[in-house]
């Protein structure tokens, strides 16, 4: 009885533990205007607005990173926007929006993260083989929220090209949607190229 009460009391520590540095993920994607989400579609556009909430994110800074993998490896890390310098750009409330904004074309990735205070400047990626071919994806599958570690970098937001399969089949959302981790995608899916979007608070 003493060992079950034990267990009990370890789980319940460990879930009240998480709820606490767990930060809620929700999105909204593109254009309302129909008209103006054709033109960024034709353009080969993606806007994803991704808003964090929680307590503790009141008085935190964060750090936006690309990863770059080639062959299931990878290969470099890209900082897109770094506020751990500047109280500037500290998290004012228990809520943050950001705007992420990349566009694919010319062989090249072009990135561009904004706020309600600031913009990013833009920074260039290369791309292999034909741009069109990739697309952005985040990770909510048919969930309306997700759940973050405050205290971990985790992946937000993949550009990639899909998973093909011996019948001709090629999926995007497969790669994604699956429980495989997000580092570990190249190597389960056969991804030659795709970059992860990160995020870490401080």
């Amino acid at each position: 009885m003493k060992l079950k009460n034990l267990l009990l009391l370890l789980t319940f520590a460990a879930n009240f533990s998480f709820a606490q540095n767990s930060i809620k993920l929700t999105n909204s994607y593109g254009s309302e205007n129909s008209d103006v989400q054709s033109l960024i579609d034709f353009e080969h556009i993606y806007i994803e607005r991704l808003n964090f909430e929680e307590k503790a994110l009141e008085g935190k800074h964060y750090i936006i990173n690309l990863q770059e993998f080639k062959a299931g490896k990878l290969t470099s890390k890209s900082v897109l926007f770094d506020g751990t310098d500047d109280d500037h750009f500290k998290i004012k409330s228990n809520k943050e929006s950001l705007k992420f904004l990349f566009k694919l074309a010319d062989g090249k990735l072009k990135t561009q993260i904004s706020s309600n205070r600031y913009r990013s400047k833009k920074l260039y990626f290369k791309l292999k083989g034909d741009p069109e071919n990739y697309a952005l994806k985040d990770f909510f599958g048919n969930k309306t929220e997700l759940s973050i570690n405050i205290n971990e970098e985790t992946p937000i937001l993949a550009i990639i090209t899909p998973t093909k399969h011996a019948d001709g089949f090629s999926s995007y959302c497969e790669v994604v949607q699956s429980d495989i981790k997000p580092e570990n995608l190249g190597t389960h899916f056969k991804i030659p190229h795709y970059f992860l979007v990160t995020i870490q608070f401080k």
